[in-house]
């Protein structure tokens, strides 16, 4: 097996920190009114050949309506971090949107197959390739957020995982062993849908966050979309749960149902039959082609594919399968109305 200085795999964002800090001081940090639409925020931060991070987990709070919208842009040339991609990956495949990738996670789409479309593009020798573990790339985000060049961990370490990442072997100063030093990422552009947001961008997210916090740190841009917009008051009863604080935020946009087909935790579960859809039209590209045109690219915006995906009623079963509610359960029969009680003692 070489060792890890006889290979150069690459490294597509510099984790130069001071580089990262003269940005981050000149960035406005006013309390300001942020929100804007999904297509213009993606024209103003999302340009051809920018790296981008993709929120959420799996099929779990994805950021779909931004996906789409680079797709109808015509995006070209990203970079892609693929952490922990299924869905968002599958859209940016089919539409050939990225070129390079830092792979963790990708192509699969868990219990539910493979994507031919992302496949192709791999196995083709189509996409520049870094790979990583699912921890090594989320601790890249962690560097970044913490403002530290790369982080020491002992991951990866004799894997040949390790050997086609762009990371470097270093020594323990204290105790002489064997570590990895894995660099900071900073994406030049996050996309992050959550719960509930105000006008300013202080976000909050139920349910597991995965990486999405150190992701909206070391993001130069970060674009967040929101199941909903909120009073800022509601925001500032429960300070606790503020995830993602205004001030890294550059772009907020209120998308009901933005992670369909995939779920939105206590919200909505992910519409397995769409899923499936997308897998079989990937069998064939031209197949392909044809579907995401009809979804996606002859779609004015997300509001248009969700009703062309059923809409409301379908939005609403998916609402009650993840309450796990059953559908064909009967309203409960209203209480009987209480007796009349006869008037006490006349008029007073």
């Amino acid at each position: 097996m070489p060792e890890f200085s006889e290979r150069r795999p690459e490294l597509f964002m510099d984790p130069d920190v001071d580089a990262a800090r003269r940005f981050f001081r000149d960035k406005p940090r006013r309390m300001e009114n942020k929100v804007t639409t999904v297509a213009e925020a993606v024209r103003r931060y999302v340009t051809d050949g920018c790296y981008i991070a993709v929120g959420g987990f799996g099929t779990n709070r994805i950021p779909t309506a931004l996906l789409h919208e680079i797709l109808r842009q015509g995006r070209k040339g990203l970079g892609l971090s693929g952490h922990t991609a299924t869905h968002d990956c599958q859209i940016l495949a089919a539409g050939e949107a990225f070129d390079r990738c830092d792979v963790a996670y990708v192509i699969g789409l868990e219990a539910r197959g493979l994507s031919r479309s992302a496949r192709r593009l791999f196995e083709t020798g189509r996409l520049r390739v870094t790979e990583w573990s699912n921890a090594a790339l989320a601790w890249r985000y962690q560097a970044a957020a913490m403002g530290i060049p790369f982080m020491p961990a002992r991951v990866m370490l004799g894997s040949d995982t390790g050997l086609r990442s762009a990371a470097a072997e270093i020594t323990c100063p204290f105790t002489g062993i064997k570590l990895l030093a894995l660099p900071a990422l900073y994406p030049d552009v996050a996309l992050v849908h959550v719960h509930r947001s105000d006008v300013y961008g202080n976000c909050q997210i139920d349910g597991i966050s995965v990486s999405d916090l150190d992701v909206a740190r070391a993001a130069r841009r970060l674009i967040v979309t929101c199941e909903r917009l909120v009073p800022t008051e509601e925001i500032r009863r429960d300070p606790t749960r503020t995830a993602i604080p205004y001030y890294l935020v550059d772009a907020v946009s209120e998308v009901p149902y933005g992670s369909y087909p995939g779920n939105m935790p206590y919200e909505y579960f992910s519409d397995e039959d769409h899923l499936r859809r997308w897998l079989e039209a990937e069998e064939d590209p031209v197949r392909l082609c044809e579907f995401v045109r009809r979804h996606i690219l002859d779609t004015p915006d997300f509001t248009a594919y969700l009703e062309l995906c059923g809409g409301l009623e379908r939005m609403r079963q998916l609402r009650l399968r993840e309450l796990l509610i059953p559908e064909n359960v009967s309203p409960a029969p209203a209480a009987p109305a209480a007796p009349a009680v006869p008037a006490q003692g006349g008029d007073r």
